[in-house]
């Protein structure tokens, strides 16, 4: 006769664990995040402010003065760690030099007043003058410039402009023989030659640091080769052709001794003027402009060119309107950084000021962590009563009695500090009253079936159960 193994009893199911919310690790990567950026914003306001900005300069010819000059300035602007570097442009010639900037190739150029002007030019520096001489071989005076109209001349200078130049002053140029009377000098050539080939006058075009520095005017002076003679007409002139400038020839800049001249003398003269392009930005400007006027001597040439250094002219009827960012320096009108910037700064903290709602809005919605509410508490209360009715013994249900007072006493903690709303109260208060009611009646039936004396020896209970297990098993037996 075989029989059945009891029916093992199941066991009591494991307590839920519940998931504890926390910001944690949220907090730690917004922080992460933040100081990230607020590194790059530091880093990009430090580029922006120190950017460098690179400038073409379109020159001459690559070993001319214009050339040498913009290779000081480049040298300069490296040595004083400035964000602004040049890139230097030759070209064959100071004409193509300057056409090279009116197609916007160049921001920066260096041209003489008497060159076509492009239209978007503007005055930086002047940084030298070219004055005119008119010398007549000895002692033979010219005293006005309608003398000099009828006689030969000869032209030294650098190129053909200045001979054009003397050309238009004395209203030669459309005289069929002008090119004829009016001749450039053969390089090389001196003042005693000039003369001697039968040139009445001899009209020199050069710069006046340059003059001053020429020994061979002194030279040919001791011999009683030349007079300098004054032009009459050099406001008129310079009133009628805007290019030109009433120039003063001081006492012994020619010649010491003899004193040439040995009076102040007056002339006319153009300038060379450094140039740049309208459209560059004020602070640019201000910052080439403050480095080339406190660094002078380190731009000047041997040859004398850029020695003396002046402020471009900054009245409204200049020649030439100087730059505006040039002016702001030269009349000591540079702005503060606080007066350059500020609009934009306002603008700059209205514009964060939004920004830093918004992203604070939504840091706080990702990294707050939202009161639990009392009703998901009762899932836990719920979870003691379903592992209630497998305490077998009166230590079990201490246990779940523990577990149902430390829910009740974390709910009024939290209540109190605001980790747990009172949404949903009303529904955990009945579950945990339904769990405290069930877990007193579940103590009273085990105190009834808990034998008073746990020593001596009972006699099995009959199991109901068992023995209707038996029944069936013994009909199905019997029916087999």
């Amino acid at each position: 006769m075989s029989a059945e193994a009891p029916t093992p009893q199941p066991e009591m199911p494991r307590r839920r664990s519940r998931v504890v919310k926390s910001n944690r690790s949220q907090i730690v990567l917004f922080s992460i995040l933040t100081l990230i950026l607020t590194a790059v914003t530091v880093w990009g306001g430090r580029t922006w402010l120190r950017n460098s900005e690179t400038l073409v300069f379109a020159v001459g010819e690559a070993n001319g003065p214009e050339a040498r000059f913009a290779a000081k300035l480049a040298a300069l602007l490296k040595s004083n760690t400035s964000r602004l570097r040049l890139k230097i442009m030759p070209h064959g010639d100071n004409a193509k030099a300057l056409a090279s900037f009116d197609r916007k190739e160049a921001n920066l150029a260096i041209l003489r007043t008497d060159a076509k002007v492009p239209s978007r030019a503007r005055a930086v520096a002047i940084l030298d003058h070219d004055v005119l001489l008119m010398l007549s071989p000895g002692d033979k005076k010219i005293k006005t410039v309608a003398d000099l109209k009828k006689k030969k001349i000869a032209v030294m200078a650098d190129s053909e402009s200045s001979a054009a130049l003397v050309r238009n002053i004395l209203e030669l140029s459309d005289s069929p023989d002008a090119a004829a009377r009016v001749q450039l000098a053969p390089p090389g050539s001196t003042l005693e030659k000039l003369f001697a080939s039968g040139n009445g006058a001899v009209v020199v075009v050069a710069h006046a640091s340059q003059i001053m520095k020429d020994k061979s005017y002194e030279q040919f002076a001791k011999r009683g080769g030349f007079t300098l003679n004054a032009i009459d007409a050099a406001k008129a002139l310079a009133r009628k052709y805007p290019a030109l400038s009433e120039e003063t020839l001081s006492t012994g800049m020619l010649s010491a001794a003899p004193a040439i001249p040995d009076d102040d003398l007056t002339t006319i003269g153009l300038e060379w003027l450094l140039v740049a392009q309208s459209k560059l930005s004020t602070t640019t400007m201000s910052d080439l402009a403050r480095l080339i006027y406190e660094n002078k001597a380190d731009l000047a040439l041997s040859d004398g060119f850029a020695s003396k250094i002046e402020p471009a002219v900054t009245d409204k009827d200049a020649f030439i309107a100087a730059h505006a960012g040039a002016a702001e320096y030269i009349n000591d009108d540079t702005k503060s950084f606080m007066d350059r910037y500020s609009d934009m700064m306002y603008l700059g903290a209205a514009a964060l000021s939004v920004i830093g709602s918004i992203f604070a809005g939504i840091y706080t919605k990702v990294t707050r962590v939202a009161p639990e509410k009392a009703s998901e508490l009762a899932t836990a209360i719920l979870d003691i009563g379903e592992r209630m009715e497998y305490a077998k013994t009166l230590d079990g249900l201490d246990e779940l009695q523990d577990e149902l007072e430390a829910i009740l006493r974390g709910a009024v903690i939290g209540l109190r500090d605001g980790t747990i709303s009172s949404d949903g109260l009303e529904t955990f208060k009945l579950g945990y009253e339904f769990v405290r009611d069930e877990i007193g009646m579940r103590r009273e039936h085990l105190k009834r079936h808990t034998p008073q004396n746990p020593g001596a020896a009972q006699s099995p209970a009959p199991n109901p159960v068992a023995h209707d297990d038996n029944v069936v098993v013994v009909k199905t037996a019997q029916s087999a």
